[in-house]
């Protein structure tokens, strides 16, 4: 009889809601035994017509929990129960319970959307939110309500808050699992990391003192192969006689791996040094002590790889209670943590969603293979809009998408096959020989610090032995062997047969948008294709390449340094991408030499191959390139006019009363120029032709009759004194103004108005000197000028002073000497 386990009191619940429903969201924390009693219950129950398909987001967990559900039902895996991983798989006609990775669902709903012999699918460790699996679920959740109504569907979590997800699948039940845990003593670090303590370091010390502190195994995570490695190498001579040190990671070799989830032997203690792996699917056996060195690995976007990598990050609250959970299966446990618990405060509450922060490359195009808007799907999380975008443009530029965002031929090719779309393209257009450069490429550098070249890796993937012999020993010797394991698979994908490139031309094909053209100067400075610019330590090997491919950049925003890359031909780049490079006619702004640039250029993307001038550029395009050479420098470049100043000034003050005229501000000017200045710029290719140029006549055409009548009845050029002489009004200053004599505005006895509004007046003796200004010439008359008479009469007799202006007649002369 089977041990009883705590997911056990759960069962007749889930069973319940799957008949009734056929969905479910189970909630169950990490030990509960979910993971390999869900499925065989569920079989046994014959609610489910059909195989069962359990996906699982890691390759050893899936085959773990295949074995142990196996070994259950005391059978060989790849009989009731079987699994199917990325470049391994053992099912047959017999089996019913099918373990299998999350991009394996994606690739059967593709290939068959009906899921045909398939009657229940089960997402486990949903918590997770890996982008595959939002993605199985959305896919899942659409075939189940357009074409299997019969497809059951179970979403089990250990952490996650299961309403939301509940809610997605439509109100799903809700069943939860108590679970069981013995208690676990916590125990932090007194002080912080300092900044130059290695977490390799900080986590053996840890791993000593709870070897002497408590018994039973011992369970470390690390965020990865590297920190495990070098953890490892810090223990050795630090550890009991008694104790066995069991890596475990993804990577490793399958002996090796179950070696760490076995029992210790009698006598023996277990040091396993794992990634987040042995957070909540396996089962490691004996392990009574955790010694969490706080960081986890996630899958990000990396644009400097223009592909989704791993980045360490701190760990979330949420994965550092699970890891201090697998401390308390057994029996009382203890566990280590890595930081102090002040430091606990500043941690997130849950890792971020996939979705929300990797490459969505691939999902794009399974979006764009199954014909659907991300809003057509039952996402938890939706893609963001801004990386979906620049997806599909990389789709695009890649021809996987046409110009209306559809699958082409190529893009279902590239989705059949089983690396990022980058890699995919390289290895449809490439074929077989493109295997080894693709592996390498979708892993970590397995020579880092070994210089930029991309031959030194293919020449220690192909032949390590030469390479080692030649050039010192590799330091990751178990990353080389993976990627040449993974580089066999490629070759038995891509397709056979395909013209011979170098690995400089396969590796422009994957990246088009990073080839890069190197700048002008001594420095080793690109600027690639897709408008970024990338530079290299002047020793580097590379760095006198004229043209190169840059594949890894260390991510600064300006000016990335290249960390791999390939020296590329111009006659590779030609023969790649002939339908691509194009001569571009250029005519533009030099805003250094202040004139136009009038050149022909033979470009690939952002980089010009070839620069010529261009002798018989049209008047209108140099004419476009003074325009925008004009907006660069304003208005203050041309050569304003009196009459340009006056014309602007009257709009100004016309537009309150007449919205229809045009906006005379400088930017409102600049902004709609074309209307207006672009036909009088001619043949103008400088700032100092620009600087000879009134604008003044420009801006007066392009007033309409009507409109300029109407602007003139409003704010008329001149004022018409009343002895008929015109006189310039000043809209320059706070109310427009005329200046003029005295004697000038004699008889006249209403006050001057322009625009609804008085003008401002100042009046003159007869030697030029202002005497009053006014803005009331009646009330002038009747106050004011009596003053004024006394006191000019004296200076000036031979100008009339009369006592009743209003009634005399307008002069501008003087009485004769000696009358």
């Amino acid at each position: 009889m089977a041990l009883a386990l705590p997911i056990d009191d759960a069962l007749p619940a889930l069973r319940a809601a799957l008949a009734s429903h056929g969905r479910a969201v189970l909630q169950a924390p990490p030990g509960a035994g979910k993971t390999t009693r869900v499925p065989l219950d569920l079989l046994a129950s014959g609610l489910v017509e059909g195989r069962i398909l359990m996906l699982e987001p890691r390759r050893l967990a899936a085959r773990a929990a295949a074995e142990r559900m196996a070994a259950t039902l005391g059978e060989e895996v790849g009989q009731t129960v079987g699994y199917r991983i990325r470049g391994d798989s053992r099912v047959s006609r017999a089996t019913r319970i099918e373990v299998v990775t999350e991009g394996i669902l994606t690739r059967q709903i593709q290939a068959d959307p009906d899921l045909p012999g398939i009657g229940l699918v089960i997402f486990d460790e949903f918590h997770e939110r890996s982008l595959q699996a939002d993605l199985g679920l959305a896919l899942a959740w659409e075939v189940r309500g357009a074409l299997r109504e019969d497809l059951q569907i179970v979403v089990m979590s250990a952490t996650l808050d299961a309403a939301p997800v509940a809610a997605l699948l439509e109100d799903a039940p809700m069943v939860t699992s108590e679970g069981r845990a013995f208690p676990v003593e916590t125990r932090h670090l007194e002080r912080p990391k300092g900044p130059r303590e290695r977490i390799e370091a900080v986590t053996a010390d840890l791993v000593a003192r709870a070897m002497g502190e408590t018994e039973g195994g011992v369970l470390v995570f690390l965020p990865g192969e590297g920190e495990i490695r070098r953890t490892e190498g810090l223990l050795k001579g630090r550890l009991p006689a008694d104790a066995d040190i069991r890596p475990l990671f993804g990577a490793m070799e399958l002996k090796a791996q179950r070696a760490a989830i076995a029992p210790s032997p009698a006598g023996r203690r277990k040091v396993v040094l794992a990634t987040a792996i042995a957070e909540t699917s396996l089962t490691i056996e004996d392990v009574r002590v955790v010694v969490d060195a706080g960081l986890a690995r996630r899958a990000r976007f990396d644009p400097n790889s223009g592909m989704s990598r791993l980045v360490t990050d701190r760990v979330t609250r949420a994965e550092a209670e699970q890891r201090r959970g697998r401390a308390g299966r057994v029996a009382p446990g203890i566990c280590y943590r890595a930081w102090t618990r002040g430091e606990e405060g500043g941690l997130a509450a849950f890792p971020p969603p996939e979705i929300a922060a990797a490459d969505l490359t691939g999902l794009a195009l399974d979006l764009a293979q199954w014909g659907a808007e991300p809003g057509d799907l039952a996402f938890l999380t939706p893609p963001p809009e801004g990386a979906l975008a620049e997806a599909r443009a990389l789709l695009a530029d890649l021809g996987a998408l046409d110009a209306a965002g559809r699958l082409t031929d190529h893009g279902a090719a590239l989705a059949r096959l089983p690396v990022h779309p980058r890699l995919g393209h390289m290895l449809a257009l490439a074929g077989r020989q493109a295997a080894d450069l693709a592996a390498l490429l979708a892993d970590r550098d397995p020579l880092r610090g070994a210089g930029t070249d991309l031959r030194l890796r293919l020449e220690a993937l192909r032949d390590p032995r030469r390479f080692a012999a030649e050039h010192g020993e590799i330091a990751s010797r178990a990353g080389l062997e993976r990627i040449r394991a993974e580089a066999r698979r490629l070759s038995r994908a891509a397709p056979d047969a395909a013209p011979p490139l170098s690995p400089a031309e396969m590796a422009a094909l994957a990246y088009p948008d990073r080839i890069g053209l190197r700048r002008k100067g001594d420095d080793p400075r690109w600027l690639l294709s897709g408008g970024k610019g990338a530079a290299m330590d002047p020793g580097d090997p590379l760095a006198g390449q004229r043209l190169i491919v840059a594949l890894d950049l260390d991510g600064d925003a300006r000016e990335a340094r290249l960390r791999l890359g390939a020296a590329l031909g111009e006659a590779e780049l030609r023969g790649l991408y002939a339908d691509r490079i194009a001569e571009i006619p250029v005519c533009q702004w030099s805003k250094r030499d202040r004139r136009v640039e009038a050149r022909l250029q033979e470009r690939f993307g952002a980089l010009v191959l070839t620069d010529r001038h261009w002798k018989d550029a049209p008047e209108e395009a140099v004419a476009a390139a003074a325009l925008e050479g004009l907006r660069d420098l304003g208005l203050q470049a041309l050569k304003p006019s009196a009459a340009f100043d006056l014309l602007r000034a009257r709009l100004a003050l016309a537009r309150n009363e007449m919205p229809g005229l045009p906006d005379p501000s400088e930017d409102a000017l600049l902004a709609e120029a074309e209307d207006w200045l672009l036909p009088y710029l001619g043949r103008a290719r400088s700032a100092a032709d620009l600087k000879a140029l009134d604008p003044g006549p420009a801006l007066a055409a392009r007033l309409g009759w009507d409109e300029a009548q109407a602007l003139d009845r409003f704010a008329p050029p001149h004022y018409t004194t009343p002895l008929g002489r015109r006189i310039a009004i000043d809209y320059g200053a706070e109310a427009p103004e005329i200046t003029l004599r005295l004697q000038e505005m004699f008889g006249e006895t209403r006050h001057p108005m322009v625009g609804g509004r008085p003008l401002r007046v100042t009046l003159l003796s007869p030697a030029g000197r202002p005497v009053q200004t006014t803005m009331d010439l009646p009330g002038f008359w009747t106050s004011s000028y009596a003053d004024v008479r006394k006191d000019m009469r004296g200076r000036y007799p031979r100008h009339p002073w009369p006592e009743d202006p209003t009634a005399a007649d307008p002069t501008l002369r003087a009485k004769p000497r000696g009358s």
